[in-house]
């Protein structure tokens, strides 16, 4: 997307690849769908498009942004791999590359590279960050914001089931059966027929349907032995070990980044977040740890919502400094005393 208003930053006009928060699985939900159609309420799905402010908030300092539907999400011969950590890193990355391939774009050789994102959107940009440097070496960063990222998907599990949100689980079940197909046999012993239907119902959902459908309902009840998916997860070995592989952390990003989390978000839990950005400081990364505190409004959707809003405006100036050239500092020597 090109802006209409002039870059007054240093160098040549800058990219930002924002990663889309939560959107659903359905080919209808695409945040290219919704960058067209804000909301749409047509009787058979509910999209909400959200990360449009983010978009038109860049746009008006003059850079230009391009938007991944990551993979599978708009089209028809495969499922949205939602919270998988490398396609959701290869997807924001193959954007950049995208973007600046096109002819007619502003964006140049010479131009600075951002990545933007939250919720599923900061695990899809703090996976990119830290496989930057061996996936897209081409690609380099100056810049990553990731907010409330889901590093820790076992800990999200717990966090969402029972909760708003609780139809996430299903995504993120039905991505991972088709990346791993080595784990469809412990789904056939689990998933009862009510947890099957469930699974095809959310396949076809945006997160407005999600939320109507199934917020609030136990994965309990999608399972032949009444046990949790967090029950299952502890008890199958396999699970443990994919899980694991998931897991953001694990390597030192290239490049600054920028982690955010609101200290009363319960949905995409506060302290997973926070562990992220310590174990990024440990490997000697250099790390922006913003705690976002906010009053706690019960639990759910809001306390995970309410600190995107407050935070943007301040993550989108940071973001435009290192867009800018200015160098990022760091305060990895402030986490021992930040919540």
């Amino acid at each position: 997307i090109e802006p209409a208003a002039k870059w007054r930053g240093d160098g040549p006009r800058p990219l930002v690849a924002v990663a889309p928060g939560t959107m659903g699985q359905g080919d209808q939900c695409a945040a290219s769908m919704a960058l067209e159609h804000p909301l749409r309420l047509n009787g058979q799905t509910v999209s909400v498009g959200y990360e449009d402010l983010s978009v038109y908030r860049l746009l008006l300092r003059g850079v230009a942004v391009v938007v991944t539907d990551y993979v599978g999400l708009g089209t028809t011969d495969r499922l949205h791999t939602y919270v998988n950590r490398v396609d959701g890193a290869h997807a924001v990355l193959d954007a950049v590359r995208a973007a600046r391939s096109l002819d007619s774009s502003s964006v140049t050789s010479e131009s600075r590279v951002g990545l933007f994102g939250y919720s599923q959107g900061g695990g899809a940009t703090a996976a990119a960050a830290e496989l930057q440097p061996s996936y897209a070496p081409d690609v380099e960063l100056s810049g990553t914001y990731a907010g409330a990222p889901p590093a820790d998907l076992t800990e999200v599990t717990e966090a969402i089931d029972g909760g708003d949100l609780a139809g996430a689980l299903g995504w993120s079940l039905n991505g991972f059966l088709q990346t791993e197909p080595a784990l469809r046999p412990i789904a056939d012993r689990y998933v009862n027929e009510a947890g099957e239907k469930a699974l095809k119902d959310l396949s076809t959902m945006c997160v407005g349907d999600a939320l109507f459908a199934y917020g609030g309902r136990s994965s309990t009840g999608w399972t032949k032995t009444g046990q949790s998916l967090g029950d299952i997860i502890r008890a199958e070995p396999a699970l443990q070990a994919f899980l694991a592989e998931q897991r953001i952390g694990s390597r030192k990003p290239g490049s600054p980044v920028r982690v955010a989390t609101g200290t009363s978000d319960d949905l995409v839990p506060h302290a997973q977040a926070r562990r992220l950005a310590v174990e990024w400081c440990d490997k000697g990364a250099k790390v922006t740890y913003v705690p976002v505190v906010l009053p706690g409004v019960g639990s759910g959707l809001l306390n995970h919502f309410a600190p995107l809003l407050a935070d943007q405006g301040n993550a989108i100036s940071w973001l435009t400094d290192r867009l800018s050239g200015r160098p990022a500092g760091s305060n990895c020597w402030s986490m021992p005393v930040q919540p």
